[in-house]
């Protein structure tokens, strides 16, 4: 992915410009911390979060226009372009003690960055393409957040240096620390010339017109969120977004307060570096989902994200050492990760090219209404004298809606994602062959049954959902039936083998893939035993065809299987690599012993590896 031309140099923009931004933000955020406390200080947090969000409100219809009609590469030069411009008017203003200038410049340089967002995001679509998507999100989800955690140590301790206890007002603070405006300044030039340097990606001319009435008149807008809801997996993605950032940014506003009124901490280094340890956690969480979805895009994971999220924020008025928060804030940080990189991966994925910019757009404005309506409502908490701890349990009431709401969605892809990531704990899973796996037609899944695990190790690689043929006894296991019901297992037995394979049939000419395991049984000795000729019932007029594969001995000794070697050691911090090959697929008619002289073939070549 890294050797696309232009990536590095994308990703250093994508850096330059939050490490920018958020610099500004933490020196306007700590101003106030060290001059304001209790509910003032929560509403002034409030106010300028809501200075930040709002330009995202406001330039939805022209940002999207401008990612959708002009070269995405061009906008962020031009953008960066006018940061530096921000930047220097944002200097003046430090060196002058001008705060209420300083302030409303906030505002002004989140509009840049709402104009500058849609192009941002959709440019990762076009340089990474489709098969690096998962990838480039997770790549500009870590570098983002490692743009804010070092802008959150970096300005943060620069500012604690040039501060002192005689200093009393915004003014005589912006001041002393002036000298850091020159620091914005220096990022933003180098940030416009990077993106001077990005690739031109947009290979078809877009003649869309812009026309200022009909933005005016809000007819821009109902016409976007109209493209929006047309696909109601996108839609809901957004609106699961919005939550998110939501929950984030009350949790990230109201933390300050609770640090010193329930802890007692009142350095700013301290405050702000444990929130800086969710970036941290994003960084890993992101880099995780990025691996989890080196196949497809694991929106499981999202789930799983959202569910640790909640429990998380649950849990903060219960603890009340630093340490421990700081652990949990790491951990929800990680699980940000999960949910943000695929739901942002799955929208541009859905997303047409020409709606593309719109659709980010869309994105930033219905997440920034989100945020800017859940910072107005903790600003009124905060004035009417509601604690950070009452409102921690109203952000926990908001990640159970959260968690129901990606649960509903994605269940089936939590459920392989969970088994995933358990999986990849003890064991390393190398598949070869994947291609020959079609994308458009029925496929038998036909090969070497050699643990409990084989079911989950197959279908980890694939999007597509393996419908698989086993034991009636155990499809009834009262535990686990739920699951083989909702993962549309087909139950057989000796007495009704003949619907079980018509049901097979029918799933096959349907299009899906169909998994069996002719050995009918897991091997005991590690060889592989005789195939029965069940599936050759079942009838050949579906459009498909045949994919045999075979599963390598590295789960054998291991408590999933039934084969133990004798030599074989147990090894708890060593993980098994467990090789899979997918053989080139076969006429529907290969009979049961072809396909088992061709799997013995395939053991011997690889085995002798």
């Amino acid at each position: 992915m890294f050797k696309i031309v232009g990536s590095i140099n994308y990703l250093l923009v994508v850096f330059l410009n939050a490490f920018t931004d958020l610099g500004h933000k933490i020196i306007i955020q700590n101003t106030v911390f060290k001059v304001y406390d209790g509910p003032t200080q929560i509403v002034l947090t409030a106010i300028i979060n809501a200075l930040i969000l709002f330009p995202f409100i406001l330039v939805f219809s022209p940002s999207g226009f401008l990612a959708d009609r002009f070269p995405k590469n061009k906008i962020m030069e031009y953008a960066a372009l006018f940061a530096v411009v921000i930047t220097l008017g944002i200097t003046y203003a430090y060196y002058h003690g001008h705060f209420l200038l300083a302030f409303s410049l906030t505002f002004v340089l989140a509009l840049q960055s709402a104009i500058y967002g849609p192009a941002k995001y959709g440019y990762i679509k076009e340089l990474f393409g489709d098969k690096y998507i998962s990838g480039g999100n997770g790549a500009v989800q870590a570098v983002t957040t490692v743009a804010i955690l070092g802008g959150i140590i970096f300005y943060t301790v620069l500012f604690e240096g040039m501060y002192n206890d005689t200093l009393l007002t915004e003014d005589a603070i912006l001041e002393a620390i002036a000298p850091i405006g020159w620091l914005l300044v220096g990022s933003s030039v180098i940030e416009w010339f990077m993106a001077s340097k990005l690739p031109n990606k947009m290979h078809t001319v877009c003649v869309k017109k812009f026309h200022m009435r009909k933005y005016l008149s809000g007819f821009y807008l109902v016409k976007n969120l109209k493209t929006v809801t047309r696909k109601r997996e996108v839609y809901e993605a957004i609106i699961a977004l919005g939550l998110f950032w939501s929950i984030s940014q009350v949790v990230l506003a109201i933390f300050g307060e609770y640090a010193k009124d329930e802890l007692g901490v009142t350095n700013t280094i301290y405050v702000q570096g444990v929130m800086a340890l969710a970036g941290i956690g994003i960084v890993i969480g992101s880099i995780m989902a990025a691996k989890f979805s080196k196949y497809y895009i694991n929106t499981g994971l999202s789930g799983i994200g959202a569910i640790g999220i909640t429990l998380l924020v649950f849990s903060i008025p219960f603890l009340h050492s630093m340490s421990v928060i700081a652990f949990a804030f790491t951990l929800f940080g990680i699980l940000s990760g999960f949910l943000l990189v695929p739901l942002n991966a799955r929208i541009q994925h859905l997303a047409s090219s020409i709606h593309l910019g719109t659709i980010i757009a869309a994105n930033n404005f219905i997440q920034n209404i989100f945020m800017f309506s859940f910072l107005v409502l903790t600003t009124l908490f905060a004035y009417f004298g509601m604690n950070a701890e009452i409102l921690f349990y109203l952000m926990g009431l908001v990640g159970i809606y959260l968690s129901y709401l990606l649960f509903k969605r994605y269940y089936v892809d939590v459920f392989w994602a969970v088994m995933g990531l358990l999986g990849s704990l003890r064991h390393k899973y190398i598949y070869h062959g994947l291609q020959n796996i079609p994308d458009d037609k029925a496929v038998l899944l036909l090969g070497n049954h050699v643990s409990w695990l084989d079911w989950i190790i197959l279908q980890l690689p694939l999007r597509r959902r393996i419908n698989y043929m086993m034991d009636k006894e155990i499809y009834h296991w009262r535990v686990f039936h739920a699951f083989f019901k909702a993962g549309e297992a087909i139950p057989v037995s000796p007495k009704g083998f003949k619907d079980a394979f018509k049901e097979a049939h029918a799933r096959l000419k349907n299009g899906r893939i169909v998994g069996i395991f002719p050995e009918g049984e897991i091997t005991k000795t590690g060889e592989l035993g005789s195939f029965k000729k069940g599936y050759e019932l079942i009838e050949k007029d579906y459009d498909g065809v045949i994919v045999p594969f075979y599963i390598n001995s590295g789960i054998f000794g291991s408590s999933f299987s039934k084969y133990k070697p004798k030599n074989a050691k147990l090894n708890l911090f060593k993980r098994r690599v467990i090789d899979v090959y997918f053989g080139k697929p076969l006429p529907k008619e290969t009979t049961s012993d072809e396909l088992h002289e061709l799997i013995l073939k395939m053991k011997e070549k690889y085995e002798a590896k």
